[in-house]
């Protein structure tokens, strides 16, 4: 192997190969910013900032038998980043049209996988749009990346501006990887043995302890796989490969914190009862029966420790089937159940295990992962992610970071995604759905707030009547 090459991770690669002309791998994000900003600034801050992570000057190459990365020895900025400008008004409607093409166009593999196109003229302010491949990490990674080019002030620190690009690891010949990789496996199962016998001496039923995880991992594997396939529904159609964007404006924090308060539960449920209220209109609008065992969405659940360093790239998470009770049209009924189906998740090794399979499936030959891959997708209608942003508003190269939205990619024959963010006191929140599939992108973000509006005054009117129910 060529000292240029770097061995895939096998989790890396299986998402390398999920690319179909219906559905690109790509994480795509757009920053909507009050000002627009100095081209020049941006440059500098994207070449100090973002390419000090040696993975976006790399190609991602694979030969059927096995994928590396390699550096891009004609590597130019400009093959990647563009300045550009929106027709018409240059109104959210432009924005959203422009973004909708993008996220449709697949990015180039002949090149390191990723591309920034900035935006000078939206809203009296600029935008930023960003398509990564998810091959390259996951969406918690990719945000963190992407909040390294932000500052807390408009004028930047001198020691962020002036990180260095990270250094590469030493590259080893085949025998001393092989002998080292020895005595890793060694050290590791040492270590591991140890580890055992220590909490065996301080629990002395850990054994038992260690085959009932076991036991309930493989449960988990054998409840995945007899998963019932989704109801037939107009959310599940054959894809076209051509996507819808839109965003709605955002929640308050607050408000979404003193829903969940209310309701004993936590924001994510809160959310996810949300969301679950926007189907339910989506549903009737559309007058179509809604399935009375609701439906299921596939939700990334993150396995890397937040304290991790940032320059460890790469996909660590794995993914839950979150059912999604749209058949319970009360809204506080509606949160109890979700919050029931979330409780349930948190207990099981889902994550686990289809990060497990997805290891297994970039070892495999292509033709396996596809099939898997079907099957797993016949399962969920949607993607829906839900990430932590900052709590203080950012700075991008001196202007201020007004709204940002991120979309994860879907896999399969599932043709929408759902995007929860939460940045600065406010909840994001943005759709893209295939256009074969009949939801108007807009509708739904009105749904959104209509069902965040409904399931808030019902908890707070509960609350309400259970204080006055109160003895004095």
């Amino acid at each position: 192997m060529s000292p240029t090459q770097i061995p895939m991770a096998a989790v890396d690669r299986a998402w390398l190969r999920m690319d179909t002309p219906q559905n690109s791998m790509m994480i795509c994000g757009v920053w909507m910013l009050d000002r627009p900003v100095s081209v020049n600034r941006l440059r500098r801050t994207i070449e100090e900032r973002f390419l000090c992570f040696d993975r976006f000057r790399q190609k991602a190459v694979d030969t059927g038998d096995r994928a590396y990365w390699q550096d891009d020895p004609l590597f130019d900025l400009d093959n990647h980043f563009h300045q550009i400008a929106l027709p018409g008004k240059a109104d959210k409607a432009e924005l959203q049209k422009l973004v909708s093409d993008l996220n449709s166009t697949s990015l180039d593999f002949r090149q390191p996988l990723w591309q920034m196109h900035y935006i000078d003229n939206y809203q009296g302010g600029s935008a930023l749009l960003i398509r990564i491949h998810h091959c390259i990490a996951d969406g918690i990674s990719l945000v963190r990346v992407m909040l390294s080019l932000t500052d807390k002030t408009p004028e930047p620190k001198l020691s962020k501006v002036a990180s260095k690009r990270h250094s590469k690891p030493p590259q080893r010949s085949a025998i001393q990887r092989l002998l080292h990789r020895a005595v890793d496996n060694a050290q590791i199962a040492t270590h591991q043995a140890k580890l055992f016998i220590q909490s065996v001496r301080e629990e002395p039923n850990y054994p038992l302890k260690l085959a009932s995880t076991a036991s309930a991992v493989a449960l988990d594997i054998i409840k995945l796989g007899m998963t019932p396939v989704e109801p037939k529904t107009g959310l599940k159609e054959p894809l076209s490969g051509r996507k819808q964007v839109a965003w709605a404006d955002p929640l308050d924090l607050d408000e979404v914190k003193a829903c969940a308060k209310a309701l004993g539960g936590t924001i994510n449920d809160a959310l996810l009862c949300t969301v679950t209220g926007a189907l339910q209109r989506h549903f009737a609008a559309h007058k179509e029966a809604i399935p009375d065992c609701g439906i299921r969405v596939a939700v990334p659940f993150n396995l890397r420790p937040l304290d991790q360093p940032i320059e460890t790239l790469g996909n660590k998470f794995g993914l839950v089937l979150v059912t999604l009770p749209v058949e319970v049209l009360d809204p506080l009924m509606c949160f109890q159940q979700v919050q029931e189906n979330m409780n349930r998740l948190k207990r099981s090794y889902q994550a686990q295990v289809t990060y497990s399979l997805l290891d297994l499936f970039g070892r495999g030959p292509d033709v396996i992962e596809r099939r898997a891959l079907d099957l797993l997708s016949n399962k969920a209608s949607a993607v829906l992610t839900n990430v932590p942003g900052p709590k203080d508003a950012l700075y991008l190269a001196g202007s201020k970071l007004t709204q940002p939205m991120c979309w994860v990619p879907q896999s399969g024959n599932i043709g929408i995604g759902m995007s929860i963010l939460s940045y600065a006191g406010t909840v994001q929140f943005g759709i893209t759905v295939d256009k074969a599939i009949h939801a108007d992108p807009n509708a739904v973000m009105d749904y959104f707030r209509q069902s965040f509006e409904a399931l808030s005054h019902a908890a707070l009117a509960g609350r309400h009547k259970s204080i006055k129910r109160q003895p004095g």
